[in-house]
């Protein structure tokens, strides 16, 4: 009977104290609940309060929590601080606490690994890579019965490894990727992997030239990681490797099946990779079916909705962008094309749109993502500007890619090289010529990518063509290296012909016609092949400027017509200027004087335009970059009095 009391005291015992820990946990459990919607209501406010965010989050340690709750606070505070705040000290803080107390807790996945993609995040951030490469190994390695998260992190190292231009291990770890996938049943992710090999692929032997959710659903996920691979085949491009792994993406996404965004967004990726293969390569032409498919494909991503039921696969819980930021991307694409082609009024209508829901975008939303686009944009739209005449808007674009990279140490060192040779070319354009030479001498000296080197030295011995005899050896040396007849440096077809139209040029000014006629008739030949619009512009009006010197005035009108013609429908200031000109001469020689007449009122409107925009461009205080050769882009400019350069070349 004592032992029964004594067994029942003790069953009471328990039963109390259990009672009284579930009380407690209760009111643990109320405080913490009470703590976290106050946090949240503060993170969510317009606009956020992220110190009182922040305070009601610090509040719950005093309480001295269970080890969840310390865990999950210290990630949300880490979280907070690394998004919103600049104390990335704090933020680290928090988040390798997060890491630690987690990995001592069974079962608590999300929060574990959600602690080591950030921090490493953060790490990069501080370019502390050596610190970020172990920690993603180490998570990588115990999320092996995690699908979603194993996915995740292996997208997540691979990023690193291509920053760091380590292709073979992005691609090492996107073959491993592939495969677990493959494992674990989800072709929607292997198709992911593969696509993104794809595109590391494509860098790998390339020219170098052209993101976070925090909850497990369908979201981009993908995007901070593959936004860099992504970015990388933009500015990677080799080809050769590229074409069996497109075909054996290509077969895996049309034999998918599955929910219809996912399906899509395979689409658009593996369409995206087709497109800028085909304008790597310079082929203008041949790219139209693929663009327009991208673009019907966008089309109908942008008809379905996004609450589909989430897939039953955690292993396929990712987006590869979401959809906003693939219509900017397919804008994008767009505008390269039609700045390729010639069609420089389209470049600038989707331009336009694709600024514009940036702008919309970047106001919720502060993905590095979205800065890349936007330089990527603006440094195409710059390129038309100086060709329609518009040199003081493409300055300023200029200065705002300079203001965009001062935010981003790493977008300013992918983009450096670009940002010079737009400065190059902007320095052609007012006629400043050795600051033309000392812009492309440094974006030479910042880049290693074959198709941007071989770009830019095209540039610049047409900037020594125009110097007359003061560079011939260094011309010499040049025209070698970018020798189109054999041993071209890169595959491009828009840059070969680009090539022989400059050794036209060069033979033009040696006074070698025939040899100059020889090299503008391939160049033509090329053009008209792959519809490079300004090309054949170019070569008809040079070709045109030959046959005037020859006294052919009848071969000199066929060229220079249809020159114009086509310059206009570009529009091409210069080539319009230079054709309104010839057809003044050609009029009067050959007695036609209403014709000469028009054409002389022409070529009068052209040249006050071009000298109207040359004086306001060298008057902004943004016209002092042409004297930026070394170091980060200046943050202040001085003003000028007025333009210091020849006007000469206008007119």
């Amino acid at each position: 009977m004592a032992a029964q009391a004594a067994a029942a005291a003790q069953a009471a015992a328990a039963a109390q104290a259990a009672a009284a820990q579930a009380a407690q946990a209760e009111a643990a459990e109320s405080w913490y609940l009470a703590l976290l919607g106050f946090a949240e209501h503060f993170r969510t406010s317009s606009p956020p309060k992220i110190r009182l965010c922040v305070h009601c989050l610090q509040a719950v340690f005093p309480f001295k929590p269970p080890q969840r709750i310390e865990a999950r606070t210290h990630l949300q505070l880490g979280s907070v601080l690394y998004h919103h705040t600049k104390n990335s000290e704090q933020a680290r803080s928090h988040l390798e606490k997060a890491w630690l107390i987690s990995q001592q807790i069974p079962q608590f996945e999300d929060v574990k690994f959600e602690a080591a993609s950030l921090l490493s995040e953060l790490y990069c951030q501080e370019n502390s890579v050596d610190a970020a490469k172990p920690l993603l190994r180490k998570a990588i390695q115990i999320s092996q019965q995690t699908p979603y998260w194993h996915c995740r992190l292996l997208f997540q190292l691979a990023q690193l490894h291509t920053l760091e231009k380590d292709l073979v291990s992005a691609c090492d770890l996107l073959g491993v990727g592939a495969e677990y996938a493959r494992v674990v049943g989800s072709e929607y992710t292997r198709a992911l992997f593969l696509l993104s090999k794809g595109m590391v692929s494509g860098g790998r032997c390339a020219i170098e030239k052209a993101c976070c959710g925090a909850t497990c659903t369908l979201v981009s996920l993908l995007f901070p990681a593959l936004f860099d691979l992504f970015e990388l085949l933009l500015m990677e491009r080799k080809l050769q490797e590229v074409h069996p792994l497109l075909t054996l993406c290509g077969q895996i996404v049309e034999n998918w099946q599955g929910n219809p965004i996912q399906k899509e967004s395979l689409r658009v990726f593996f369409l995206v990779l087709q497109v800028t293969h085909y304008l790597d390569a310079g082929q203008v032409k041949s790219v139209k079916p693929c663009l327009k498919q991208l673009q019907q494909c966008i089309q109908t991503i942008s008809t379905l909705h996004d609450d589909e039921i989430l897939p039953s696969n955690p292993a396929d819980l990712f987006h590869w962008l979401p959809k906003e930021h693939m219509c900017v991307l397919v804008y994008l694409v767009t505008v390269m094309h039609s700045m390729q082609a010639g069609y420089l009024e389209k470049a600038q209508k989707y331009t336009d749109k694709a600024l514009m829901q940036l702008e919309k975008l970047k106001m919720l939303d502060c993905s590095p993502i979205l800065s890349s686009f936007q330089v990527i944009l603006l440094e195409h739209i710059i390129m038309c500007r100086l060709v329609t005449g518009h040199k003081a808007t493409a300055l300023q674009e200029i200065s705002q890619v300079c203001q965009l990279c001062q935010q981003s140490p790493r977008l300013f060192s992918n983009h450096a090289a670009q940002l010079h040779t737009l400065l190059g070319l902007y320095c052609v354009s007012v006629n400043c010529m050795d600051n033309a030479e000392a812009q492309f001498t440094t974006a030479l000296r910042l880049t290693n990518h074959q198709e941007l080197w071989a770009f830019i030295v095209t540039n610049l011995a047409s900037v020594y063509i125009r110097e007359g005899n003061r560079h011939q050896e260094v011309l010499y040396s040049l025209l070698e290296r970018i020798n189109p007849d054999h041993s071209f440096p890169v595959s491009s077809h828009c840059l070969r012909a680009a090539a022989f139209y400059v050794r036209g040029l060069f033979s033009f000014f040696q006074g070698r016609y025939n040899e100059a006629k020889r090299f503008l008739r391939e160049t033509l030949k090329m053009s008209n092949a792959e519809d490079l619009n300004r090309l054949t512009a170019c070569s008809l009006v040079l070709l045109g400027h030959i046959f005037y010197v020859l006294g052919n005035h009848r071969e000199s009108n066929n060229m220079v017509v249809p020159a114009m013609q086509l310059a206009s429908k570009i529009p091409d200031m210069s080539v319009q200027l230079w054709s309104s000109a010839l057809l003044r001469d050609l009029n009067k020689a050959c007695g036609n004087a209403m014709d000469a007449h028009e054409a002389a009122q022409m070529h009068q409107n052209f040249s006050q335009q071009l000298l109207q925009d040359h004086i306001e461009a060298c008057s902004l205080p943004e016209h002092n970059l042409i004297t930026w050769t070394d170091g980060p882009p200046p943050v202040q400019f001085q003003a000028q009095n007025g333009p210091n350069t020849s006007l000469a070349s206008l007119l």
